[in-house]
């Protein structure tokens, strides 16, 4: 499968720190949101993105290869992060693969960061949020509408690197000819309803712009949190390597709303 991406990421309005990381190298795209604050859920993604990065550049990528870095990711975590602290990260990202001749994607989670997919118009969550309250909706305690306003809103219930070891999620999904798919962390989500990300996808032709114009109406409508985006086309056009797009901001006076495991 031939394809064209883009990215971008941003520290937000409030943060002081950005504890996102992003990996946008063929045949692995993926999004960590770390947590634990300086030098630990900063360390923890980039740990993360890090572990992923040797599956670049290879010309097939299975579960098994994925699974092993998760393995060793939740590993190097803990030992970058050190005995008597807590840190730990989100993953979500995509494998371009294959199966019987054909195309597929191979997704994968674990925490709150997303996956979608924008096939014919139509936008699609893949990904299902590991957080207490995707858990009170799937048992209904609560309604989606009412979600961002709930005080878990913000704890996870699954990380990589926080003791226990990762459990992600994974689907295989046959690849369509003009499929869109996004990963990011939920500074987006968070600030723009699907409706907004559904429109602006298919208003930017150009992955890298799509990515960049998504990060920037964020940021605009609150950036509470950090955002970071990646946009992975299927196309008949060569690749083309895009580096991760940051755009700083000096430090505000406090942050607030930070992200914490069950």
């Amino acid at each position: 499968m031939q394809t064209s991406w883009g990215s971008a990421t941003d520290r937000g309005r409030v943060r002081r720190l950005n504890e996102d990381a992003l990996l946008a190298q063929p045949p692995v795209f993926l999004v960590a949101d770390g947590m634990g604050g300086h030098a630990a859920g900063d360390v923890a993604s980039r740990v993360a993105v890090a572990e992923f990065a040797t599956l670049a550049g290879r010309d097939a990528v299975t579960h098994d290869d994925v699974q092993d870095c998760f393995l060793r990711a939740a590993r190097g975590v803990r030992e970058a992060v050190g005995a008597g602290r807590t840190g730990g990260t989100t993953v979500a990202g995509v494998v371009p693969t294959g199966s019987d001749g054909e195309p597929y994607w191979l997704v994968f989670n674990v925490g709150d960061s997303r996956v979608y997919r924008l096939a014919d118009g139509a936008l699609e969550q893949v990904s299902v949020d590991h957080s207490i309250v995707q858990e009170l909706i799937d048992t209904g305690r609560l309604r989606p509408q009412d979600a961002e306003a709930h005080p878990d809103r913000h704890v996870i219930t699954r990380a990589v690197g926080t003791g226990a070891v990762p459990n992600p999620d994974y689907w295989l999904l046959p690849a369509g000819p003009a499929d869109r798919v996004l990963i990011c962390s939920d500074g987006l989500t968070q600030e723009l309803d699907d409706d907004a990300i559904r429109f602006l996808l298919m208003d930017q032709p150009d992955p890298q712009a799509a990515a960049e114009i998504l990060v920037q109406a964020a940021v605009e409508a609150g950036g509470r949190d950090n955002v970071s985006v990646v946009v992975v086309d299927v196309g008949a056009g060569p690749a083309s390597v895009v580096d991760e797009a940051t755009v700083e901001r000096p430090a505000p006076p406090a942050a607030h709303d930070a992200e914490t495991l069950q």
